[in-house]
């Protein structure tokens, strides 16, 4: 077995250590580990610069893979990398996506016993990637809600077991209740599918399934298919929306006159303003944003 480099978060509580010392006990049992734990980009840096041909398994949630696969991406090392995940995060998307065990020590056999299989990756028109999913309009606002929620109700418990989780349906609620409307531009491989004319509730552009600990607003969507899938929603009437949001539970929003679903591999928006959320990380206000899709970008652990 390949030796293993497990990149961890030097700011975990309690909870989040018991379950790494239990994936590491299984990992131990057949691989040579290191475990490095980080707080910041410098020191994600210095960590990657000593990993050599080591297998980098990432112990933590969407955001900490996002900036290990982002770090290698800069330093141009993603491609020959092979990448395992232990989620310890709050939503664990990415895992969901790809049927990574939520179990800790069950992903960690998958790590010793799974081979790597290539992944797609978004990158967008200035260099920054997006491992999982961006969205523009509804979704966004509800992440930029949400994540000052998970921030406010993530000191009460203790370690995993707190409130955090319960930000992104608070956001998801609170945007419901006075959603934004924007108008936008959208072009798929340079055919326009959306054009100004029409307000939108917000614009999906998923290499994984779900966001935001589960929600599925891009149901069909693989980082394996060398595809983004691409969701737009004009349910903008109060009627509308409550339907949207009924039929987003149902995972059955996408397939309704008021949407429009299809695939791609470089996708335009323009007009707004309006802001983005990209693997959880909220950036804006935009005019203008275009993501293309690298096929077989890394290598990844999978069942």
């Amino acid at each position: 077995m390949d030796p293993l480099l497990v990149i961890t978060n030097s700011e975990a509580g309690t909870s989040d250590e018991e379950s790494l010392a239990a994936a590491l006990a299984v990992l131990r049992e057949r691989a040579s580990v290191e475990v490095a734990a980080t707080a910041n980009p410098g020191e994600l840096d210095g960590v990657l610069h000593r990993a050599g041909s080591r297998r980098i398994v990432v112990a933590g949630g969407d955001g900490s893979l996002h900036a290990v696969i982002s770090a290698l991406y800069r330093r141009q090392e993603l491609t020959g990398a092979v990448l395992g995940l232990l989620p310890l995060g709050t939503g664990n998307d990415f895992a969901r996506g790809t049927d990574i065990p939520l179990d800790i020590e069950e992903a960690a056999r998958v790590v010793l016993r799974d081979r790597p299989r290539r992944m797609d990756l978004v990158v967008d028109e200035v260099g920054e990637i997006v491992v999982n999913s961006v969205h523009v309009g509804a979704g966004a606002e509800a992440s930029r809600k949400g994540a000052t929620w998970k921030g406010r109700l993530g000191s009460i418990g203790v370690g995993r077991l707190n409130l955090g989780k319960l930000g992104y349906p608070i956001g998801a609620a609170l945007t419901a209740i006075d959603p934004p409307s924007v108008r936008l531009r959208v072009e798929v491989d340079g055919e326009v599918v959306c054009d100004l004319a029409d307000p939108v509730l917000m614009v999906a552009i998923g290499n994984g399934p779900s966001v935001g600990g589960g929600t599925h607003l891009t149901p069909e969507a693989s980082p394996l298919d060398g595809k983004v899938d691409v969701m737009i929603s004009r349910a903008v009437g109060p009627v509308s929306r409550l339907l949207y949001g009924a039929r987003l539970g149902l995972r059955t929003h996408h397939r309704q006159d008021d949407s429009t679903y299809l695939r791609g591999t470089t996708v335009s928006v323009s007009g707004g303003p309006f802001w983005c959320s990209a693997d959880g990380e909220i950036y804006g206000p935009e005019r203008q944003r275009t993501w293309r899709v690298e096929p077989g970008a890394y290598s990844m652990l999978l069942p």
